[in-house]
């Protein structure tokens, strides 16, 4: 484009991160990305036309040294990121720009953030399982291939080193892609990813891409779109499959709430913005699967005060085939993953898809567990004795079970100094219908803690 033919405007206002622009000629599109002619440009996408002559977007980095009158260029077309195999091994931002200081990518085709999703007569869902080596998650929640589960939890409960296990049990197994995107996460948790890939040897066939807590609020809002247009990259032109974790859902509906803000709309229910559902739903239903390939989505969803109906946790449930919810008590207990059994729960779980014993053995251990909680009021105040020979044997029974699901992680060896492990389905059915069939009813309950093969108790 030449400088006569470029769409140029003026910034009338600036406030904080929205900065409304005046366009005499053209309005740009919506979505259209818009930038300062600098040396480090300002880069702000458009949101709103507030009239025939003037747009309101929010910048998408730092405002620093923009003013009014500063002059702005219309880019003609929405915030585009780079597709292609020699993504894989790299680190991106929100503008698909290398963040990893090594060699500059070949030119490689780029396309838009903004996708329609797939229409649902293309779309294909799946009967498999997706193994992850967690005996907590395969046995009461099993994943499904293609599907999307979330890991819902409050602050400090496990969320990011479940899906860093998840990373190192999985991406190492994978057949395809796998895809890690930071949403409004911690810098450190980052870096530390990108070193275990590295040590695992999978970097070669993972994308990262970040949006990380330091960035502006419209760079969050976007990251998840930029990482989305890379997986359907792979699952649509190289017919792949693709693992796609996203740390954190929350972050994403939180910068939406503050874009809502600083864009004057009026607040909806707990101070969210208007437009919660539709900005989650525009993420969530462009992954799934199709015929040429599938995307698995697992994703950590941060759970404000541990409130369960808040309204961020209340729409992201909607949309999932599995959910996998972490409990504070259950962390204090020092019981790690910190899954709470009662409250988890997915869409696999039936006989048709299970099989008729694994179904069982998990609805036995789901009321095993339930009859423990209703008597433990009892216990607290009378004690154990006063239960019922039958009673005592389920308290027994119960207890076992809730060590045996737990499991050393092989991302926490140097904390627990315990080797992780990695416990196959078939093994952690055997040991869980064992624990139920009374066969350890001598041994002491502690036997079963920290364990993964349930021969480790004996």
């Amino acid at each position: 484009m030449s400088e006569q033919d470029k769409n140029t405007g003026r910034v009338v206002s600036i406030r904080g991160s929205v900065v409304d622009v005046s366009f005499p000629e053209n309005l740009p599109g919506i979505h259209h990305l818009l930038k300062t002619d600098d040396d480090q440009p300002v880069f702000i996408e458009v949101l709103n036309h507030l009239g025939p002559q003037r747009v309101r977007g929010i910048a998408m980095n730092k405002t620093q040294g923009l003013e009014r009158q500063s002059l702005i260029i219309d880019t003609g077309q929405p915030i585009s990121v780079p597709v292609g195999k020699e993504v894989l091994g790299r680190i991106f931002n929100v503008f698909g720009d290398l963040v990893d200081r090594k060699e500059p990518l070949p030119e490689l085709e780029r396309r838009p953030i903004h996708q329609h999703p797939v229409p649902i007569s293309q779309r294909t869902t799946s009967m498999d399982v997706f193994e992850t080596g967690i005996k907590a998650i395969d046995i009461l929640s099993p994943l499904e291939k293609g599907g999307k589960a979330g890991l819902f939890g409050g602050a400090g409960v496990g969320k990011t080193v479940l899906i860093m296990e998840m990373i190192n049990n999985m991406v190492g197994e994978y057949e395809g892609v796998s895809l890690f995107c930071g949403i409004g996460e911690r810098v450190r948790e980052a870096e530390e990813l990108y070193r275990e890939l590295q040590e695992a040897d999978v970097l070669k066939n993972t994308v990262l891409v970040f949006g990380q807590m330091n960035e502006q609020p419209g760079a969050r809002l976007r990251v998840g779109h930029s990482a989305l247009t890379m997986a359907e990259y792979f699952r649509d032109d190289r017919k792949q499959d693709v693992l796609m974790l996203m740390d954190n859902i929350f972050r994403f509906v939180q910068s939406g709430a503050e874009v809502s803000g600083l864009m004057g709309r009026l607040p909806s229910r707990v101070g969210y913005q208007p437009t919660l559902g539709t900005e989650l739903s525009e993420l969530e239903e462009r992954i799934c699967s199709t015929e040429s390939g599938s995307i698995t989505s697992i994703q950590a969803v941060y759970v404000l005060a541990d409130d369960f109906t808040d309204p961020a946790a209340v729409h992201t449930f909607s949309h999932l085939s599995a959910s996998i919810v972490l409990s504070r008590k259950r962390a204090s207990q020092g019981l790690y993953p910190a899954i709470n059994p009662l409250q988890s729960h997915s869409k696999m779980l039936s006989p048709q898809v299970v099989g008729e014993r694994h179904y069982r053995i998990a609805q036995q251990i789901k009321s095993t567990l339930a009859e423990y909680e209703e008597l433990k009021d009892i216990i607290a105040m009378l004690g154990l004795e006063e239960l019922s020979e039958e009673d005592q044997k389920t308290v027994q029974r119960a207890r076992q079970m809730e060590r045996y699901l737990t499991q050393p992680f092989f991302v926490t060896e140097q904390f627990t100094n315990k080797k992780g492990q990695y416990v196959s389905l078939e093994d952690g059915l055997n040991g869980c219908e064992r624990i139920l069939n009374d066969e350890f009813a001598d041994h002491p309950v502690s036997d079963f803690y920290m364990i993964g093969n349930i021969e480790q108790a004996l």
